[in-house]
């Protein structure tokens, strides 16, 4: 499936995923079963009996000691995806303290992946889907008051490159919409048209493997979709695509942003609508657009600040969202959601969204954050145009207006790992050493 398209608010610098540009996206194969790894099978150098001192942020000890980037070892050289950026084993599960509670939300929602980590193809080349197979069986019966042994028992911690973090965050917003077109509700909600295309260029080059576009056929040529300004224009009306109508504009332009939400429409009910495309054309980021010309005053760079000003000059605000031709389709969603890059329900303070290349999703990510409220386990159910690079995550918090707060102030550095199955680093440290293999 293509990617849900998840956010990113305090910086502003989104998410969506550009389609006629070349967009990453997994393909399910079959791998055949191997023998459960060994516990015990480091390989990138032996484990200290003395761990260094520990690091300190805000006056508190951080969780762990990165890992030396000397002992770093890279699995090729294609740095656009984990392998080629390096890999190392990193500190025992045991010394991370996982709290109880956020280590039994993980291993729920691990669970909920596990149908797809089973099957699908690993992007960023660190496992195969067979690696998961001993974990997911275990995960099924496992009981999630005794969660922090089951990560403990599975998985090693693997830190990518250096290891250093970046998170933002996203919500689930809810905006005033009607299914019935009126002066009070004037703004289109479209699905997704027919004649969008996903082209998987994989299918026509090795070269292009896990590379798509999107567009649409003129006569015989793929072409770009229409943009933002097209699609305000006009250009897809009469065509009965409209699911819904908002009332505002701009609630409606950054609900886009965020790739699902909440219309409360004129009854008092409530209709869930969930990401169902986007046209390709590329993501511009306005919040970094304004701050380049200037626009915004200190102290109101961040959401709040930027709707503040596209309400106190509409005609140079639209014009400014018109710079965004990137434009998100949707359908109404009517079981658990908002659904992820699995094809999953997202979970509010456990689910986070990841780039593909770096991470597989389904996998446990640790996070040892300055920004505190983002440290401990989540797990990559989603991914975002924006979200790129290794270590890069856009933690999600849910809907309602605690859960916008806390997303649009989250900016925060700090130390990644991945929890991935134990015996992962020996295998492709063997790998490297007999390429043939």
């Amino acid at each position: 499936m293509i990617v849900k398209i998840g956010v990113l608010f305090g910086a502003m610098t989104m998410v969506s995923a550009c389609s006629m540009t070349i967009i990453p996206e997994g393909a399910a194969r079959s791998v055949p079963a191997q023998q459960p790894p060994q516990e015990g099978e480091w390989v990138t150098g032996d484990r200290p009996d003395a761990a260094p001192q520990p690091t300190y942020k805000n006056g508190a000890p951080a969780r762990f000691q990165p890992v030396d980037p000397g002992q770093l070892v890279k699995i090729g050289d294609d740095t656009s995806r984990a392998t080629g950026s390096g890999v190392a084993l990193g500190p025992d599960i045991a010394s991370l303290n996982l709290t109880e509670a956020k280590a039994a939300a993980a291993l729920q929602s691990f669970r909920t992946s596990c149908s797809s980590l089973v099957r699908r193809e690993d992007n960023s080349g660190l496992t195969k889907s067979a690696d998961w197979q001993l974990s997911c069986d275990a995960a099924q019966s496992w009981q999630d008051r005794d969660a922090t042994r089951f990560f403990s028992s599975y998985f090693e911690t693997v830190q990518i490159g250096d290891g250093k973090a970046f998170a933002t965050g996203y919500f689930e917003p809810q905006i005033h919409g009607s299914r019935i077109k009126n002066a009070r509700y004037p703004v289109p909600i479209y699905r997704r048209p027919d004649n969008l295309l996903d082209v998987d260029l994989g299918l026509f080059s090795e070269a292009l493997k896990d590379k798509r576009i999107r567009g649409k056929v003129d006569g015989t040529k793929l072409v770009p979709f229409e943009d933002r300004a097209q699609i305000d224009d006009g250009a897809l009306a009469g065509q009965g695509l409209e699911i819904a109508w908002a009332q505002d504009y701009i609630d409606l332009f950054f609900l886009q942003i965020q790739g699902s939400g909440r219309l409360a429409l004129p009854d008092g009910s409530i209709m869930r609508i969930g990401y169902a495309g986007q046209n390709g054309q590329d993501y511009t980021g306005i919040g970094k657009l304004m701050r380049e010309r200037g626009l915004l005053a200190d102290g109101k760079t961040n959401m709040q600040g930027i709707v503040e000003w596209l309400r106190a000059h509409p005609q140079e605000g639209m014009q400014i969202m018109r710079e965004n031709k990137s434009y998100v389709f949707f359908t109404e969603l009517t079981g658990a959601g908002p659904l992820g890059a699995m094809g999953h329900p997202v979970v509010a303070r456990t689910s986070v969204a990841a780039d593909r290349m770096f991470v597989p999703l389904g996998a446990p990510v640790f996070l040892d954050m300055a920004h505190d409220i983002a440290d401990g386990l989540w797990v990559a159910q989603d991914t975002g145009g924006a979200i790129k690079g290794a270590n890069r995550f856009d933690t999600f918090w849910g809907a309602g207006e605690q859960a916008a707060q806390i997303a649009g102030g989250m900016s925060s550095s700090g130390q990644a790992l991945l929890f991935l199955p134990k015996g992962t680093v020996s295998r492709l440290v063997a790998a490297r050493q007999n390429p043939g293999q």
